[in-house]
């Protein structure tokens, strides 16, 4: 049986957009299949945040993405999430470019009606427990994205460009290395560049 690492995003993160090209790599070098899952940004700095137009189209855009999931199962995260990462990420659109869910719908061929989602909060409990999962798994003091891989979860990893062949295998390999580690938590250093999305 091939093993599954779980991974949790947020469309609008540019890290989680790199870490999400390198475990597509990942399933080409090692045996392992990705269950893709939604969390939200908005929801994690719902506290902290002003509830602005800003923070609403955060959640607006997870709202579509679980509204989606409900109505055409979850295989439809992935082509998706690439749809939209595209547009958000590689050309520079941002989450709030205009069009940005409406192409990325018509592109996956899902119907325009999955717009409804983005000011309703129909979907908000679907998408607070898809929230929950994955962080209660890593903890509430880290964002997206979280890969949960053999019971254990991490945040990250955090990784510009995102590695391809087998050195994406390789970091595969050292996340599944400290996963193992009992009692291990954390590796970290500032970071010195931005996410190179080419």
């Amino acid at each position: 049986m091939t093993p599954t690492a779980d991974f949790w995003f947020d469309p609008a993160c540019p890290w989680a957009w790199m870490t999400s090209r390198w475990m597509l790599e990942v399933e080409q070098v090692r045996d392992v299949k990705t269950s893709w899952h939604v969390m939200s940004l908005a929801i994690l700095n719902e506290s902290r945040n002003e509830h602005d137009e800003n923070w609403l189209r955060l959640l607006g855009v997870v709202r579509v993405l679980i509204a989606a999931e409900q109505a055409h199962g979850s295989e439809v995260l992935l082509p998706l999430y690439t749809a939209l990462g595209t547009r958000i990420h590689v050309e520079g659109r941002g989450f709030k470019g205009e069009g940005v869910l409406e192409e990325a719908l018509e592109e996956v061929g899902l119907p325009a009606s999955l717009l409804e989602a983005r000011d309703t909060d129909k979907y908000d409990d679907a998408l607070r427990k898809s929230h929950l999962a994955g962080m209660e798994l890593v903890g509430m003091e880290v964002g997206t994205p979280v890969i949960a891989v053999e019971g254990t979860a991490f945040f990250g990893p955090v990784v510009t460009p995102a590695p391809k062949g087998e050195a994406a295998g390789k970091l595969w390999d050292g996340v599944r290395l400290v996963a193992a580690t009992e009692g291990f938590f954390e590796l970290k250093r500032t970071r010195d560049r931005s996410p190179t999305f080419g």
